[in-house]
């Protein structure tokens, strides 16, 4: 399983990934400390997540192949996903959307920089 960031989506993320901050493709299911909701509803959600490099990511099993380096996914999370995926930005929606090869999974995908002190306020997603 592998991620490819399409130009637009790698140019916003590549700069806050310094210092050794990690990447995480989150499950939007409630379980950790990076999942912001249980899913009230029949979505499948996802979040992207920029954590420090010690923060604990015990709960991320599982690190995909990316152009921006390893991306920590929930182990179980992957039945949602596909072989491979696709972020890209929607600059007219400001949102980024989770595809695979079988479509869409998540069209307006939250980005939260937990290293930013507004990084919760300003997900653009929520």
């Amino acid at each position: 399983m592998q991620i490819t960031f399409k130009d637009e989506a790698a140019a916003r993320i590549q700069p806050l990934l310094q210092d050794g901050k990690k990447l995480l493709l989150t499950f939007e299911d409630g379980v950790g400390p990076y999942s912001q909701h249980a899913m009230m509803h029949m979505m499948v959600q996802f979040s992207l997540n920029i954590v420090a490099a010690d923060a604990d990511v015990h709960d991320y099993d599982v690190w995909l192949d990316s152009n921006l380096g390893p991306v920590g996914v929930k182990g179980y999370s992957q039945e949602d996903l596909d072989e491979h995926l696709v972020v890209k930005f929607n600059d007219r929606e400001n949102a980024y959307v989770l595809s695979g090869d079988i479509g869409q999974i998540d069209s307006n995908m939250g980005f939260i920089d937990f290293t930013d002190p507004n990084g919760l306020k300003n997900n653009p997603a929520r």
